[in-house]
C-alpha cells in the first residue's frame, strides 16, 4: 500500500509507472513513432521526392522555428506547464508533416510544405525538450549512459524499421518519389506516438532522490525562470559546449541528400536508411557503454567520449572524402541516382560509409547528451539545456539545408562539415577536461544558498 491509499495492485502499477526506467522506455517509444518514423522520411533523400529542394526548404522552415523556439519559449514552458503538456501541444504536428508530403505527392503544393515544416519545427522543440530533460535526469548518474544508450536504440529503431518498411512498399518502384502507402503509413505510428505522450509522468512523482531534491528548487516567477535560462546558457562551461551543439544536425543535409540521395536509387536509399539508423543504435550502445563504465571515474570517461569522437570523426571524414572524389567523376560523366544494393562491386564502400556515418552521429549526440546530464539533476535546468541544445542544433541544421538547397558542391559541404566537427571537438575540451566525479547541486542553486546566507 502507497501513502496515497488504495489496492496493493493499484500501489504497484503506480510504482510502475512512476519507475525511472519505464519513462526512459516510453519517451523512447514515443520517439520512434514520432522523429523515428520522420528520420524513416528524410533518409530516403529529399523524404522521399525526385526534386529534393522543397524538402530541402521545409527542413530550413522546420530548423529555423525549433531554433527560434527551443531555449527561450519552450524550455521556460517546460518548467510551468510540465513535460506530458509540453509534449502533447507539440507531438502531433510530425504527422501533420507527412500529410502534406502525401498531398504535395498529388497536387504539388510546395507551400503547404513548407509551412508544415515550420509548424514540426515548433512541435519538435517541445518534444526534444521533453525528451532531453527526461533522458537526463530521470535515471541515476551512473546510468545516464545507459539511459542514452536505451533511448538511442529505441528511437533509431523508429527510423530503422519505417526506412525497411519503405524498402518493401518501393522494392519494385523506378520511380524517384516514394508510395502514397508509405506516407500514409508513417502518418498513422506518428499519430499513435502523440497518443502515448498521455503517459508521461511529471518529474516530482519519479522514484528518485536526486530528482526530487532538484525539483524542490523549480518553482520561479516567468521572470525569475527566463533569467536562469540566461545565466545557465551563459556560464563558461555551457558557452564551451554550444559549437559541439550546432554541429549536432549539420551533417545531415550533405549525407541524406548528396551521399545517399544523389547516388543510389529509390529502394538502395531505403535499404540505406534503415543501415544508417541501425547503425545508430549500434554507436548509442557502444557510447552509452563507454559513458557508463564503472571502473573508469567519470571524469575520465568525459576524455574517453571525447578521444573516441575525435579519433572516428578524422577516419570517417577522410572515408568521406575519398568517396566524395570519385562521386564527383561519376556525376560529371552523368551518372545519378543509379546505383542499386545488387551492384556490390560500386555499391558495397558506399553503403559502409553511409553506415558508418550513422554510427557517428550517435556517438557525437550521445556524448553531447551526457555531457548535459554532468551540468544537472533537475528537470528544469536540464530543459533550459537541451533547449539550448536544440536551439544551436538546428541553427546549424538550418544553415546547412539552406546551403544545399542553394546547391552548394558536394565536396564544399563536405569540407565544411569535417572543419566544424573538428573545431567543435577542440572548443569543448575545457568543458570535458572539467567535468566533475558528481553532481550534487547546480552551480545556480549553490549560488542562491550563499546570496541567502550572506543576506542572514
Amino acid at each position: 500500500m502507497d501513502i496515497e491509499g488504495g489496492t496493493p495492485r493499484q500501489s504497484r502499477l503506480k510504482d510502475f509507472y512512476a519507475n525511472p526506467w519505464t519513462q526512459i522506455i516510453l519517451i523512447s517509444t514515443i520517439c520512434f513513432c514520432c522523429p523515428g518514423m520522420y528520420n524513416a522520411l528524410g533518409g530516403l533523400g529529399g523524404s522521399g521526392q525526385v526534386d529534393p529542394t522543397i524538402a530541402a526548404n521545409a527542413t530550413v522552415a522546420l530548423l529555423s522555428a525549433t531554433a527560434a523556439t527551443a531555449l527561450f519559449i519552450v524550455g521556460p514552458l517546460f518548467s510551468w506547464v510540465g513535460p506530458r503538456i509540453c509534449f502533447l501541444l507539440g507531438g502531433w504536428t510530425y504527422a501533420l508533416y507527412s500529410g502534406s508530403l502525401l498531398h504535395f505527392n498529388h497536387e504539388g503544393n510546395g507551400a503547404f510544405v513548407i509551412a508544415s515544416g515550420a509548424i514540426l519545427g515548433v512541435g519538435a522543440s517541445m518534444l526534444w525538450v521533453v525528451q532531453g530533460a527526461i533522458m537526463t535526469t530521470y535515471v541515476e548518474e551512473s546510468q545516464k549512459g545507459r539511459a542514452i544508450a536505451v533511448f538511442w536504440i529505441i528511437f533509431n529503431l523508429g527510423g530503422g524499421v519505417g526506412s525497411l518498411a519503405s524498402f518493401g512498399l518501393n522494392f519494385h518502384s523506378k520511380k524517384g518519389t516514394v508510395s502514397d502507402s508509405t506516407y500514409i503509413a508513417l502518418m498513422v505510428l506518428m499519430l499513435v506516438g502523440w497518443v502515448l505522450g498521455i503517459f508521461i509522468c511529471s518529474p516530482s512523482r519519479i522514484k528518485l532522490a536526486q530528482l526530487h531534491a532538484a525539483v524542490e528548487t523549480e518553482k520561479h516567477s516567468l521572470k525569475e525562470t527566463l533569467k536562469r535560462s540566461v545565466q545557465t546558457v551563459c556560464t563558461w562551461r555551457v558557452v564551451c559546449m554550444l559549437p559541439l551543439f550546432f554541429c549536432a544536425n549539420v551533417f545531415y543535409s550533405y549525407q541524406q541528400n548528396e551521399v545517399n540521395g544523389m547516388t543510389f536509387n529509390i529502394r538502395t536509399r531505403s535499404l540505406n536508411g534503415a543501415l544508417y539508423w541501425i547503425a545508430q543504435m549500434a554507436g548509442g550502445l557502444l557510447i552509452g557503454i563507454l559513458l557508463d563504465l564503472p571502473f573508469l571515474a567519470r571524469p575520465a570517461r568525459a576524455k574517453l567520449g571525447w578521444a573516441v569522437l575525435f579519433v572516428t570523426g578524422m577516419a570517417i571524414w577522410g572515408g568521406g572524402y575519398t568517396f566524395q572524389k570519385w562521386q564527383d567523376r561519376r556525376m560529371g560523366s552523368g551518372f545519378k541516382q543509379d546505383i542499386d544494393y545488387t551492384q556490390g562491386s560500386i555499391a558495397t564502400g558506399p553503403m559502409i560509409l553511409y553506415i558508418f556515418y550513422g554510427a557517428y552521429d550517435a556517438l557525437w549526440q550521445g556524448f553531447a547528451y551526457w555531457l548535459i546530464g554532468t551540468e544537472s539533476n533537475s528537470t528544469a535546468r536540464a530543459a533550459v539545456l537541451v533547449g539550448a541544445y536544440k536551439t544551436f542544433q538546428a541553427t546549424g541544421g538550418a544553415m546547412a539545408w539552406r546551403i544545399n538547397a542553394l546547391h552548394v558542391s558536394a565536396m564544399t559541404q563536405l569540407a565544411m562539415n569535417w572543419g566544424l566537427s573538428m573545431g567543435a571537438l577542440v572548443i569543448v575540451l575545457p568543458t570535458v577536461w572539467t567535468v566533475t566525479q558528481t553532481t550534487v547541486l547546480d552551480g545556480t542553486d549553490l549560488n542562491e544558498r550563499a546570496e541567502k546566507e550572506i543576506e542572514e
